[in-house]
């Protein structure tokens, strides 16, 4: 009996001892995983301040802080459909600045619930935007997303449908600004810029790239006697909504990211006077980077306010999610202050015209050393 109670008090002590050690791996597993992460953001926000050295396109794998220059993939043919603006004259140009259209703070064509298309949050920022990111930091119930073709304008919407077809669109405010309308030789205008990621930006399904699209909308008098800008570059895009010519810079070409990568993407956009605008997107231990002029549109003059969402890849599309999806969406803005942006929106905000099926929830703003605006969106 004795020698039996032994072994058994023996055994429980072994017991102890085992489940004490596995304990303490899990524990030490789980701290090395939080410290990996905090690396990993950390190596994020520096490779994006630092930037790439020079234009072109640009690609680093972590840990190293290093720029490497690849080959520019083919110029975008992707293009974004956007809010309606009134047409300008030189009279009321320059206070005309981010004002929407009638038909714009309608909402469009989309249903109020729907994101994009005239219904999103937006930060305005107290100063002028040097640079924004946006990011997923919570995704749940997604398990697939499909782009499709939706009721746009006066018909449907022309973009890239299938599954795993979205954009991710970091956009600035669209402005009249009158240095960037007399360099594109208008005497009025308004210009708009986007910082995108589609999963494919060739209409051809294998092109998945990051890039800056470049926007003027001429007055219909300087586009009748000018038309679009003659540098090279430039394409006329103008539909029934008014006068509109586009600018893609060279992509850089990125891996396809499924959905199920949502959750670890952030695309940032910086605008830097007599400088360069750069778009970085970064997923896990990659980062992609594409860099082009200010002067395109001159964004870092007049940068306001950023919007940022999943939507639909290009021409009105929606991104559509399957049910039980919910995202939450961090936008942080650096204008060099501390004070929190304001949520703008959601009705009759946003100046992108692709949509996704979600619904959105309440905003709220935070300032301090990295001032932000957050909100989920869920069907």
């Amino acid at each position: 009996m004795r020698s039996a109670v032994q072994i058994a008090v023996v055994a429980a002590l072994l017991g102890t001892a085992v489940l004490s050690s596995s304990g303490t791996a899990q524990a030490a597993n789980e701290v090395a995983a939080e410290a990996q992460a905090q690396a990993l953001q950390t190596w994020h926000e520096k490779i994006k301040q630092m930037g790439p050295p020079t234009e072109g396109c640009f690609h680093a794998s972590y840990p190293s802080v290093i720029w490497e220059k690849v080959a520019c993939g083919p110029r975008p043919t992707y293009r974004s459909a956007h809010i309606t603006r009134p047409v300008l004259s030189s009279a009321n140009a320059e206070s005309a600045n981010g004002g929407l259209s009638a038909a714009a703070s309608k909402g469009g064509t989309a249903g109020a619930q729907t994101v994009g298309n005239g219904t999103d949050y937006a930060a305005q920022a107290s100063g002028t935007i040097k640079s924004a990111t946006g990011s997923f930091p919570t995704v749940t119930g997604v398990t697939s997303e499909k782009g499709v073709n939706v009721p746009f304008g006066t018909g449907t919407s022309d973009g890239t449908v299938g599954s795993n077809q979205y954009t991710l669109q970091l956009n600035t405010d669209i402005n009249s600004s009158s240095t960037a309308c007399a360099k594109l030789g208008y005497s009025a205008c308004q210009v708009w810029q986007q910082f995108l990621y589609s999963t494919d930006a060739y209409t051809d399904g294998t092109h998945p790239m990051t890039w800056i699209q470049s926007w003027v909308f001429p007055s219909s008098k300087d586009y009748k006697a000018h038309g679009c800008p003659t540098s090279s570059g430039w394409d006329d895009a103008t539909d029934s909504s008014g006068p509109a010519c586009v600018y893609n810079s060279n992509g850089t070409s990125v891996s396809k990211l499924t959905i199920s990568k949502l959750a670890t993407l952030k695309l940032s956009g910086s605008a830097t006077s007599s400088g360069n605008d750069v778009v970085t997107l970064t997923v896990g231990t990659d980062a992609y980077a594409d860099k082009a002029a200010d002067s395109t549109v001159y964004a870092a003059l007049w940068w306001k306010q950023a919007e940022f969402n999943i939507v639909g890849n290009g021409g009105g599309s929606q991104a559509s999610f399957n049910k039980g999806s919910s995202v939450k969406v961090n936008l942080a803005v650096n204008d060099g202050g501390t004070t929190a942006p304001k949520c703008l929106g959601p009705s009759g905000v946003g100046s992108t015209g692709e949509t996704n099926n979600l619904t959105l929830g309440k905003c709220t703003a935070t300032g301090g050393s990295s001032p932000a605006i957050s909100f989920t969106e869920s069907n």
